[in-house]
């Protein structure tokens, strides 16, 4: 098969930067949130593959489903947006008091949002109110969900693990192993631990287990890095985007080098790295059963303003080879 046949460009992307890319939890319907004020919703299994186009009235910075036909997102005007996605209608589940910086859901949960106001808040779909408001470390930057735990990575390189059973106070309080900003996490599909980057082309692999056997264990790596040349400085790229293969436990980052790496993380190796994309991969997301993966080729100025590539969609069928740790 060639690499056209393996990969497509969806039509229609957003026009501004993309923020999130979500698979649907049983289908092969992608969700994406954008700059541009829109909520786009994607079947990448048709030739037509743009069912809905929802405008809002901010620039979303985040997306999820919360089962098959609801979503929720949150962005720069500080609301939690309730979203159906059979009727395109959006419903305001409440505000922080800054912008919403990212969300997490699932069927049997609460949804979680969390903002640079430096709170996390708990919202109900079935009343349409906030559960509760719980006070952070410092501004919110990315969240991941494990079972019941809940992850948030903080400004200033906080870590907090709560127990969605128990919200009284964090179960664990951490400071990343890294040492510049952290950029994204997400949780393993086995529940152990989680993995954090940063905006320095590292990352950490960290163990929920808080005994020192356990922790022992944890380590990071360089990736996303261009090796100096002759005269010049090794190139190092900020890490924006992780996502993990729901069978068979190895993940995917994606860099502002335009690279998407696949790694296993149990054996430390890179398994494949795939061709560079335009521009910078802001977004990753494995599909249900691990076949596809959407990547989001989208500038997020690390450079500060400059020519650059058009925001694009690709979605690439995956081949075991690529993704099962060896």
């Amino acid at each position: 098969m060639s690499a056209m046949e393996m990969e497509r460009e969806l039509p229609q992307p957003p026009t501004d930067g993309i923020t999130a890319t979500v698979f649907a939890p049983s289908d092969n319907k992608l969700l994406v949130s954008s700059w541009d004020q829109s909520l786009r919703l994607y079947d990448v299994s048709r030739d037509q593959a743009l069912i809905s186009q929802i405008n809002t009235p901010t620039a979303l910075l985040d997306c999820a489903f919360y089962d098959g036909a609801h979503a929720v997102c949150g962005g720069l005007d500080n609301a939690v947006r309730w979203v159906d996605l059979d009727t395109a209608t959006v419903h305001t589940l409440g505000n922080h008091a800054s912008g919403v910086r990212c969300v997490v859901a699932r069927p049997d949960g609460p949804i979680v949002s969390g903002s640079w106001d430096k709170t996390i808040r708990l919202w109900d779909p079935r009343t349409r109110a906030a559960t509760g408001e719980h006070a952070q470390a410092d501004k919110v930057y990315t969240m991941a969900l494990s079972d019941n735990r809940l992850v948030v990575g903080m400004a200033g390189r906080h870590v907090w693990i709560w127990d969605l059973r128990n919200m009284a106070g964090p179960e664990q309080r951490r400071e990343s192993s890294l040492k510049y900003q952290t950029r994204c996490i997400r949780a393993f599909p086995d529940k152990q631990g989680y993995v954090v980057t940063s905006i320095e082309g590292r990352v950490s692999v960290e163990l929920f287990d808080p005994s020192a056997e356990a922790q022992r264990r944890r380590y990071a790596f360089k990736c996303h890095r261009v090796p100096a040349q002759a005269g010049q400085q090794e190139m190092i790229y900020p890490v924006n985007a992780v996502a993990f293969h729901p069978r068979f436990g190895s993940f995917a980052t994606g860099g502002c080098d335009g690279f998407v790496n696949v790694w296993d993380g149990v054996n430390k190796k890179r398994i494949c790295q795939f061709r560079q994309y335009p521009t910078s991969v802001a977004a990753l997301a494995f599909s249900h059963d691990g076949a596809l993966l959407a990547v989001a080729s989208s500038y997020t100025f690390e450079e500060g303003e400059r020519e650059h590539a058009p925001d694009a969609l690709f979605v690439r069928m995956v081949n075991d080879v690529e993704v099962k740790p060896k």
